[in-house]
């Protein structure tokens, strides 16, 4: 069934709370993957999308989600759900999670999070009365299931988010095992940045008639971008971030973290040390958003911390710099952040603080963007940091420091 190509969210048959939630949210643009797999996903078809984190999949397949359960509510029996979306990582889980909880901030469903390393009672006591969406791992999702905690008899929609990463990682088995629990009558999604054998087999096996879409990131960096990257403990990014903006360039700064939370923490640190900054995510009301937007805009706040979901309302000329506090666990997000500068012919500057435990998501950027990410000394600013086996030579501080002065200058 062919479709009218989608331009903005308002031509999408979606209800008002979702279109208020959106519009909070700056969303205006449907990406190419949301604009191919809403359509048929609110009619109902199953999907295969080949589709890489960072081209908006999240809410491609949340949206329908949460427009179904809107129009046919229902409550969720004891210690069941109406939809799965399960996916290889912790932190892919919890953004998902946060995701669902932003576009449904109106909707009023139940929807909780599940994985492991943390303590099981929360997570049981949310399933116990029934949930609308659960966002799970694996492992944890399984043992719970063994426990009797939760049951997917009465399962509507199942989501496999990162099919590739799953396979990777040996959730192969447990997919499997999952398989058996769900209804033979579902919508079901699958979404993978490859397609392997083994992948398409298990696509197969799960889908029914599906619509099928591959969509492709934009993937290389604006070349005005002066790139660099900081190898700092997690503990001392504070610190280091307080010195970085004591350099008279950092006019109008665009800085990321990985949570809200973290936004926040970021926000009352700079305003410890008399910095003008503002954070805006998810949990800030759209009133308090869009004047935080304005404040930055106009210059009032010189530091604007946000995270991923809130940033696609972000549309500021002038920005000096990008700084990701946090570097993104999804390769394509860190394209989309540093975008943010070097707009309208000028040039920009983007830095990275990367902690030990962030150098996988640095070796994913950097395999993306087909680029080594230049290596900056954190010792001028006088910050102790590591070195990482198998890097170059960290840009001289001072050098580096002077070539995007002069750069900047003719901006």
């Amino acid at each position: 069934m062919s479709h009218t190509p989608i331009s903005s969210f308002d031509q999408l048959a979606l209800c008002n709370p979702l279109r208020k939630a959106l519009s909070g949210l700056g969303y205006q643009t449907p990406t190419p993957v949301q604009a191919a797999a809403i359509p048929p996903l609110l009619e109902g078809r199953d999907l295969l999308g080949c589709s890489q984190t960072g081209t908006g999949k999240t809410a491609a397949f949340a949206l329908p989600i949460l427009q179904k359960f809107s129009a046919n509510r229902k409550r969720p029996a004891r210690c069941s759900t109406r939809a799965l979306v399960l996916t290889p990582t912790r932190e892919l889980a919890v953004q998902i999670s946060e995701s669902f909880r932003d576009y449904g901030r109106y909707v009023g469903l139940k929807q909780v999070v599940i994985y492991g390393g943390v303590g099981m009672h929360p997570q049981i006591r949310a399933c116990t009365n029934g949930v609308d969406v659960v966002v799970a791992t694996p492992g944890r999702l399984l043992d719970l299931i063994g426990r009797g905690y939760l049951r997917l008899d009465s399962l509507e929609v199942f989501v496999l988010d990162e099919a590739d990463r799953m396979l990777d990682m040996g959730f192969l088995p447990d997919i499997k095992r999952l398989l058996t629990l769900i209804p033979q009558k579902r919508q079901s999604l699958f979404f993978s940045a490859t397609m392997p054998p083994t992948i398409a087999t298990l696509a197969d096996s799960i889908l029914t008639d599906p619509v099928k879409i591959q969509i492709s990131p934009a993937a290389t960096p604006v070349e005005r971008i002066d790139q660099r990257v900081l190898f700092v403990s997690q503990t001392d990014k504070r610190a280091l971030l307080g010195e970085v903006l004591k350099d008279d360039l950092t006019d109008r700064v665009l800085v990321f973290t990985r949570t809200k939370h973290g936004a926040d923490r970021v926000v009352a640190q700079l305003v410890d040390v008399k910095v003008r900054a503002e954070a805006i995510h998810g949990n800030k009301s759209q009133n308090a958003r869009q004047k935080a937007l304005n404040n930055f805009r106009n210059g009032h706040t010189r530091v604007l911390v946000a995270t991923d979901i809130a940033s696609r309302g972000i549309d500021v000329e002038g920005i000096t710099h990008v700084i990701n506090y946090d570097l993104p666990n999804e390769p394509e997000s860190y394209v989309h952040r540093i975008g943010r500068t070097a707009r309208a012919g000028n040039d920009g500057i983007a830095i990275s603080f990367c902690a030990p435990k962030e150098k996988s998501y640095l070796r994913d950027i950097e395999r993306l963007i087909h680029q080594s990410v230049p290596v900056q000394d954190t010792r001028t600013y006088g910050v102790s940091g590591y070195a990482p086996r198998g890097r170059s030579k960290p840009v001289p501080q001072r050098a580096n420091r002077g070539h995007g002065r002069r750069r900047m200058a003719a901006a």
